[in-house]
Order: C-alpha cells, then sequence, then structure tokens
C-alpha cells in the first residue's frame, strides 16, 4: 500500500513544493487546510504546480486539538509533515499572540494528537534560521545556542524545543529541520525575494517606478525551496529521529540579490531602488550563515539550485503572471 503523508500548511510554498515530491515518490498525499469564506484562494500554488487534483484537503486548525485528532484518525498517517504557521516575521510584532497560539502551542497540539493516536507515525516540524537571531557564532550550526529577535523566532524556538522534548519524552520519531531562508515562485510578496522579483518585473513592464526596500545590508543563507523539501522528506526517512540545519553554507546580501534581479531584466537598480526606513524591523537580525554538513553526511543531502538561477526563475515568472493574469492570483 501507497504511504500516506499529512500535510499541515499544505497551500504554502513549502507545502505545494513538498506535496510534489510526496507524490512523485508514491505517496498518498493529504493537506490540512483552515476553512475559509475565500474559497480557492489558498489553492493556487497546488493548481499552479499542476498537483491540485492529486491531493486531499481536509477542514483543520491547528488552534482546534480536537479537528487535529479527527484528521490524524482518519487519515492514519504514516508521515506528518507540520509546515502551518504565522510565518512573516513583521507580521509578528503586530500579531504576538496569534503568532504563539498557532506557531507555538499548534504544534504541540499536533504532537500529542500523534502521541494518542498515531504514536508510529513519524513527525517534521518545520524550524527556521531566525532562531538564530543575535547570531552566537559566525557560522550557525545544531549546535548552536539560539538569540531569537522576533516573536515569531521565540514562538519557533517552542515549537523546535517541544518537538525534542517529545522525541525524549514519547519515543516519537519526531524530527526538525533548521531551514534557512528558501524561496521560489511560489514565495509570498510579502516577503523580501519575492518583493524584489515582483518589484522589478512591474519596473520592467512599466508598470511601477520604484521599489521600496528597508535594510538591503542585511545578508541571508538562501536556496530554492525545491530542494529544501527534499531534505525534510529524507529526515523522515531516517533509523533515528534528529535535527538538521538545512543551508547551502553561503550569504548574500539584500542588495546583491537585488543586482541579481534588477541585472536580468538589463535595467540599473541605483535608478529604481529607494530605501524606506518604514521597512526596518524593531530589532534587525543583520547575517544568517548555514552550516549544512551535518545533512550532507548523514542525508546525503546538498542544495542544487543556486541563488542565480532561482532569482532569474522568480524574476520571468512575475513577469509571466503580470503579463497573463489569471481569475485567482498565482501570487
Amino acid at each position: 500500500m501507497a504511504k500516506r503523508a499529512l500535510v499541515t500548511g499544505i497551500s504554502g510554498q513549502d507545502g505545494a513544493y513538498l506535496s510534489r515530491l510526496l507524490i512523485q515518490q508514491g505517496y498518498e498525499v493529504f493537506g490540512m487546510v483552515r476553512r475559509s469564506s475565500h474559497s480557492g484562494i489558498a489553492e493556487h500554488r497546488l493548481r499552479w504546480l499542476g498537483i491540485l487534483d492529486k491531493v486531499k484537503l481536509l477542514d483543520g486548525d491547528l488552534l482546534d486539538l480536537s479537528s487535529i485528532m479527527r484528521l490524524i484518525s482518519e487519515v492514519q498517517p504514516d508521515e506528518v509533515y507540520n509546515l502551518a504557521a504565522q510565518s512573516f516575521v513583521t507580521s509578528s510584532w503586530q500579531q504576538p499572540v496569534l503568532t504563539a497560539n498557532v506557531t507555538a502551542v499548534g504544534v504541540t497540539n499536533i504532537l500529542e494528537a500523534i502521541r494518542l493516536n498515531r504514536p508510529q507515525a513519524r513527525f517534521y516540524q518545520a524550524s527556521s534560521s531566525e532562531m538564530y537571531g543575535r547570531i552566537q557564532e559566525p557560522v550557525q550550526s545544531e549546535s548552536t545556542p539560539f538569540y531569537p529577535r522576533s516573536p515569531y523566532a521565540v514562538a519557533k524556538l517552542y515549537g523546535h524545543w517541544i518537538t525534542v522534548n517529545y522525541r525524549e519524552s514519547f519515543g516519537l520519531h519526531a524530527s526538525s529541520g533548521i531551514l534557512f531562508n528558501h524561496e521560489s515562485p511560489l514565495r509570498g510578496l510579502e516577503f523580501v525575494t519575492r518583493k524584489v522579483t515582483d518589484g522589478v518585473a512591474r519596473i520592467k513592464l512599466g508598470l511601477n517606478k520604484d521599489l521600496r526596500l528597508g535594510n538591503i545590508e542585511a545578508k541571508r543563507d538562501w536556496g530554492h525551496a525545491a530542494d529544501y523539501v527534499r531534505a525534510m522528506w529524507l529526515m523522515l526517512q531516517q533509523d533515528h529521529a534528529d535535527d538538521y540545519v538545512i543551508a547551502t553554507g553561503t550569504t548574500t546580501s539584500v542588495r546583491e540579490m537585488c543586482k541579481i534581479a534588477f541585472g536580468h531584466v538589463g535595467i540599473d537598480m541605483d535608478e529604481h531602488l529607494v530605501i524606506d526606513p518604514t521597512f526596518y524591523r524593531p530589532a534587525e537580525v543583520e547575517i544568517l550563515l548555514g552550516n549544512p554538513a551535518k545533512a550532507k553526511q548523514v542525508l546525503g543531502w546538498a542544495p542544487q539550485i543556486d541563488l542565480q538561477t532561482m532569482i532569474v526563475e522568480m524574476v520571468e515568472a512575475d513577469l509571466d503572471r503580470l503579463q497573463h493574469p489569471t481569475v485567482v492570483s498565482r501570487s
């Protein structure tokens, strides 16, 4: 029989790419989605990848333990991937309680439902490099101390440690991927990479004149989401659960990333890029750089798509979207 996977956050960037990978691996894929009056909007990434008709979407909510218990009992999954969260760092300062409830306590709800109803299922938790925050080491590994700098990062840190706790307390096969920034054409418009590629496409097409950004000297370790979901799957194929840093091992500034995007369409960045202080964070994370050595050694994982290729892909996708709009936004 085909393995069954339950994916929370299936309508997001990572959920969509992970679902495609699982389908390619022969899985039966179930996705938990919150009920919304905006029917169809949450499904656009799955539709964009051509897999909407290959997954089964079920109503549920991380804040509602009873709904998660019901889903675990109904699906009887072999693997559970928790990718759902309030995942936009900037919004976490405006919605700190919601962020804590969804991104932190929601993890406990899933783990508890698995413990009670399907303890043999393997669990993946989406941890984040934002947990490192004010970095304590120049290159961050699984042993680097955490210093979160936003409500989002604090909530992610809780989710990370409760996963470790359930693994050690109850023997669950529960792993966390400490993922550094990963992007794609399916990234939301609120994230800086997509804001840049969409903005560059709009300027190229004459729809906008300027691209307004905050701290363009911040540096991040950027990879492609399609690469990173492969690491998630590999973690749950191991005999023993563990935690892994997933990163490229290279850091690039927002400024340099912008140069790639503007350069691809032949536009002078300096004529259109505007620094806007309103986009600065209350507490900035200046640089993140991951060490993926453990993932390479244990999982056999390595990124296959470089930053230049990824940004060009994103710019081209945004040019296509803007020139061929659809009824349901694919952004």
